[in-house]
């Protein structure tokens, strides 16, 4: 048989070596106004090269990526850039009533026609 040879994960290794990433990434933040944080279009491309360098450096010390420890950093990086960034929550509320009761009748009296129409077209069914 093929000789297999496994490695590894250097874990001490990785977690030496993704710090390097970080700083990269924090280089390159200080180009963007920090009050444009939270629109990722205006970072993509600096954010694809963390996420590539944080993958390389998992892969380079054996290790798969994305991990446990891998993520992490970079969870502790996203809270160092992105933790003011929050989702608008949508409120959702009901329509008024009108619209609302027009809304629940429409199907309710269709469904009571197309069952009215089936049971007058299977009692005629010699006109059919």
């Amino acid at each position: 048989g093929a000789y297999q040879q496994t490695h590894l994960c250097n874990e001490s290794l990785m977690l030496e070596k993704l710090p390097a990433c970080g700083k990269s990434f924090e280089e390159m933040m200080k180009k963007v106004d920090s009050k444009k944080w939270c629109n990722l279009t205006e970072f993509i491309m600096y954010y694809d090269n963390f996420t590539q360098c944080t993958e390389h450096e998992a892969n380079s010390a054996s290790c798969f990526w994305p991990n446990p420890l891998a993520e992490g950093f970079i969870t502790g990086i996203h809270k160092q850039f992105f933790s003011n960034c929050t989702s608008d929550k949508v409120h959702w509320e009901d329509p008024p009533d009108e619209i609302l009761i027009t809304l629940i009748l429409i199907p309710v009296t269709l469904t009571c026609a197309m069952i009215t129409l089936v049971v007058w077209c299977s009692k005629r069914s010699d006109i059919l």
